[in-house]
């Protein structure tokens, strides 16, 4: 059973034809498909975050082969650069060329009130992907639990290091409703149950040369750290294994001195890096449900149709949100035990 809608009386109007306006629109990629292409169907504007993450990199992959299988009407695709003005100025062309619905992940989740009471006036229905705006109305937030991912990273570092150690936290830019929450979420876990480590909280607005620098003054300091959390595998993997192989700190688990790693994200590369021992663990963000869901749902906002709290058929739970709703997806751990379960978009990806 699909989650419960319903369907708007009116039907819908053809998607209009792309402006040559589009052409030159401002921080646009050179992937698209033109508005009318889609048989009819209503166009609907898509704004990627950034190009600088191995995760938002496999997300773009699975939104392009969703927009060809299902044969729908999307507008070219902009790139924000984790820049919420470029994601407004991005938006006004979706405004502009006929958008019926807008996806979009904005990384600065406070300052895009504005702009969805822009679209909210023009009855234009948003989908927000992977974070949850503070403010400013929604039709679906299409996420995981991100407190959950900083519960389930607490929970097995801790029990890697018996309780007792020093661990480094990536965090995730605190602007960020997904930062805040995987931030909160393991800082509340270490306190309540692993009281005997130390928790050295290195704030990186989502960048990895941020995190590869902070870690560097932290070992300088703290030569004996056991153990990190990295918010975002896909922009700190790289960087943060590269600093410890140049240190001589990169030893496979199981051998004595190795540091203890979880992640998240779930991209090739973290499970790549568990089958290695080289990281012990991550959190698989969804990258492949997110896309499908992000185009499932500006599909039907721009019907009209409505959907309502409760369970779906796709193993997720819809929960109210003070803004709309949110489709809460799963989001698994992975270790060494299931890396190569061939249910993870990780193992599955070109």
């Amino acid at each position: 059973m699909k989650p419960a809608r319903t369907r708007s009386t009116a039907a819908m109007a053809a998607a209009v034809l792309v402006t040559a306006a589009l052409a030159t629109a401002c921080n646009r990629g050179s992937t698209g498909t033109a508005a009318g292409s889609g048989g009819g169907k209503p166009a609907i504007g898509i704004d990627l975050p950034r190009s600088d993450s191995d995760f938002w990199n496999s997300y773009a992959q699975y939104l392009e082969k969703g927009i060809k299988d299902e044969g729908l009407n999307a507008l070219p695709r902009s790139n924000s650069q984790n820049d919420v003005t470029k994601l407004v100025a991005n938006v006004q062309v979706f405004q502009n060329t006929g958008a019926k619905a807008v996806v979009m992940a904005p990384q600065d989740t406070g300052a895009i009130a504005s702009t969805l009471d822009t679209l909210a006036g023009k009855k234009i229905p948003v989908v927000s992907v992977d974070t949850r705006p503070d403010k400013g109305d929604v039709y679906m937030v299409v996420r995981a639990d991100n407190k959950a991912y900083g519960t389930k990273a607490c929970e097995f570092l801790g029990e890697q290091l018996g309780g007792k150690g020093k661990v480094a936290e990536f965090q995730g830019a605190l602007d960020s409703i997904n930062g805040r929450d995987r931030s909160e979420a393991f800082a509340a876990c270490m306190k309540e149950k692993f009281p005997g480590i130390t928790v050295f909280e290195l704030p990186t607005d989502w960048k990895g040369d941020v995190a590869s620098a902070k870690l560097q003054s932290l070992l300088a300091q703290h030569p004996d750290l056991n153990g990190i959390y990295m918010q975002a595998g896909g922009v700190f993997l790289q960087p943060t294994l590269a600093l410890l192989k140049q240190k001589g700190l990169l030893k496979p688990a199981g051998q004595k001195g190795h540091i203890s790693i979880v992640s998240n994200d779930g991209i090739p590369q973290e499970l790549d890096a568990i089958r290695k021992g080289e990281i012990d663990a991550t959190v698989s963000q969804p990258a492949d449900l997110y896309a499908k869901y992000a185009l499932y749902y500006a599909e039907a906002a721009a019907e009209g149709k409505t959907f309502k709290a409760g369970p779906t058929d796709h193993d997720s739970t819809i929960i109210s949100i003070p803004n709309g709703l949110e489709d809460q997806l799963p989001a698994p751990l992975v270790t060494k035990e299931n890396v190569d379960d061939k249910a993870l978009w990780g193992n599955n990806i070109g």
